[in-house]
């Protein structure tokens, strides 16, 4: 996908930082947590031939500026400018913690034409221990004492429900530092997933939009329980399981295009 960085103004006047390609209707996609637009880039390419696919980094990443202050609310409009500028009418693909700020949006009532979420990380019934109420503000004060090593491994235990062994072991690869390039965003995240990540299935129920729930078969139980909430929640909205596919699949594009381009079409 051939594309150059451009900008749009936020309502509290943050520049947004985004990347866009292709032709046709226009498709904003919205990474979470440890994203910025160029771990969407692959996905925006793939789906570049029939879409104009918009990429952006999300407050506080990348390209784009931040506020002393934030609010959920400054998210989503910054998902509003992009859409104005997409020309007052998008569709928007969501990923993890992206996917949840995507149903957000829909349920604020931003215009969006189509809305497809891929696993966003509520805690449905029990189906795992939820991170406590005080969640993102022990990850506020991680990232104050500069201890971002720490904030990325707390918010992969008690957020994602990764293994501490696991996380023990991902210190020494070389993904690590590009987590913690981006540990001062995770606040953010925990605040977007809400206290316990629990489903705000009053809110969900609002969404007007045509809506497309995915998953993959090998993501752990309860990201497909949050899928199929969703699903549930959702007035008249689509529930998929992708064969093969895990929580990693945005790299992985191919496996998304065909069922993303049938949606958004």
């Amino acid at each position: 996908m051939q594309s150059t960085l451009q900008t749009v103004t936020s309502a509290d006047g943050t520049r947004i930082a985004f990347e866009s390609g292709g032709d046709g209707h226009p498709v904003i996609l919205v990474g979470g947590a440890f994203n910025d637009r160029t771990t969407v880039a692959a996905l925006a390419t793939a789906l570049a031939p029939g879409f104009r696919a918009i990429a952006y980094d999300r407050r506080g990443r990348g390209g784009s500026g931040d506020a002393p202050a934030y609010a959920v609310e400054r998210e989503i409009e910054d998902l509003a400018a992009l859409i104005e500028h997409a020309g007052g009418s998008a569709s928007v693909f969501g990923h993890s913690s992206g996917a949840i700020l995507a149903l957000e949006a829909a349920a604020y009532g931003l215009p969006i034409a189509r809305l497809a979420v891929y696993e966003p990380p509520y805690v449905v019934d029990g189906a795992r221990t939820p991170p406590g109420d005080d969640f993102a503000e022990r990850l506020r004060a991680l990232i104050a004492q500069d201890r971002r090593d720490d904030a990325v491994a707390l918010f992969l235990t008690e957020g994602v429900d990764v293994p501490e062994e696991t996380v023990a072991g991902m210190r020494s690869e070389g993904v690590w530092g590009w987590f913690t390039g981006l540990a001062h965003t995770l606040p953010y995240d925990a605040a977007v997933c809400g206290p316990g990540q629990l489903p705000p299935v009053e809110r969900l129920s609002r969404i007007t939009v045509p809506t497309l729930a995915i998953g993959g078969d090998q993501s752990p139980k309860w990201m497909l329980d949050a899928v199929r909430a969703v699903a549930e929640a959702v007035p008249g909205a689509r529930h998929l399981v992708l064969p093969g596919e895990d929580h990693g699949v945005l790299g992985r594009p191919e496996a998304l295009r065909p069922v993303l381009a049938d949606f958004l079409s």
